[in-house]
């Protein structure tokens, strides 16, 4: 079988010498690679003309995580505690997401890469969610190891998301401080947590468009999280031969 090509997305940071970098957490290639697929990582400064020659040349994307989101993207003022905005990731992941919908190709959005696919699809997101959502369980786990189960999500039992994890509650660990406050129209949210936070969308009808707000890729010794990089590769080999 011919893997398939697996574009990651990256994030702006300095090298030890403090020059600039691209660059991605190495568990994310660690899934894409242990699943089947082979991970490309993608720079943050294309046009969007070259995202689209280059997509037709990909499997599959992976919206990974990291900083926070422009609230103008969604219609909202700065708040002060959004950091790291970076206008070219913003925009090339937007326009990514936009693009693989047109073509049917699978995607996959992880943490800032869930929030980035429903606001590019129109929905909106809390800043912060210790501010905003009333009633909210400590998301932001930072203090503790990247694999601690922070919280459970209840998963819908009629989704894709389910068909994988198989199990209707599931412990997940817990990295951020932001969520998606407004869901996009054509998304269809799989999973909450206890305070009622969208921890899990999904795009119907799509090959394979679903996120999750919680990071799998670091919770590589639980079978149902191995197992969504495993559908989502095999996900991106259907597509190609569709």
């Amino acid at each position: 079988m011919i893997k398939p090509l697996i574009g990651l997305t990256t994030t702006r940071m300095p090298n030890p010498s403090g020059r600039p970098a691209f660059g991605l957490n190495q568990p994310y290639v660690d899934a894409i690679t242990n699943a089947g697929g082979i991970p490309i990582l993608l720079s943050l400064d294309l046009s969007n003309d070259d995202v689209d020659m280059l997509l037709p040349r990909l499997d599959g994307v992976l919206l990974t995580g990291g900083y926070d989101i422009d609230p103008r993207q969604y219609g909202n003022q700065p708040h002060p505690m959004v950091e790291g905005i970076d206008a070219d990731r913003d925009r090339v992941e937007v326009h990514m997401t936009h693009r693989m919908i047109q073509m049917q190709k699978p995607f996959f959005g992880i943490c800032r890469g869930c929030q980035v696919i429903n606001v590019a699809m129109g929905g909106s997101l809390y800043e912060h969610l210790p501010e905003q959502l009333a009633g909210e369980i400590s998301h932001d786990r930072h203090d503790k190891p990247r694999n601690y189960l922070a919280h459970t999500v209840n998963v819908e039992p009629d989704s894709q998301l389910m068909k994988i994890m198989t199990n209707h509650q599931n412990q997940v660990n817990s990295l951020h401080h932001q969520g998606v406050r407004r869901l996009a129209q054509e998304l269809w949210g799989t999973a909450l947590a206890p305070d009622g936070l969208v921890e899990a969308f999904e795009l119907p009808g799509h090959p394979f468009g679903l996120a999750v707000q919680w990071h799998p890729e670091e919770l590589k010794e639980h079978a149902g999280m191995r197992k969504l990089f495993r559908v989502f590769v095999q996900s991106c080999v259907a597509a190609r031969h569709a």
